[in-house]
């Protein structure tokens, strides 16, 4: 249930309705997760830190780390396949 992290672009780690997306540049969680005061709730938590020690223990080990990472954009423009046809 674990990762190494930024190895590996797009395998993921769920813990309930939490998901956690390993990417080669970033790192992203999204969704819900609930704890309780029940062992359900401890098995998740522990599993959350797992994932976050992980990550942190990676970025510690990291020599050079920028201030802030530059986000590479994604926007792209994806040619419409109907502006050379006669809609008329």
């Amino acid at each position: 249930m674990s990762f190494i992290p930024f190895l590996d672009a797009g395998e993921c780690v769920q813990i309930d309705d939490l998901t956690i997306e390993n990417g080669t540049e970033r790192i992203a969680l999204y969704g819900r997760l609930e704890i309780r005061r029940d062992r359900m709730g401890l098995q998740d938590i522990q599993a959350l830190k797992a994932q976050i020690d992980a990550i942190a223990r990676e970025l510690e080990g990291s020599a050079h780390l920028p201030d802030r990472a530059r986000v590479a954009r994604e926007d792209s423009v994806i040619p419409n396949t109907f502006a050379d046809r006669d809609c008329a």
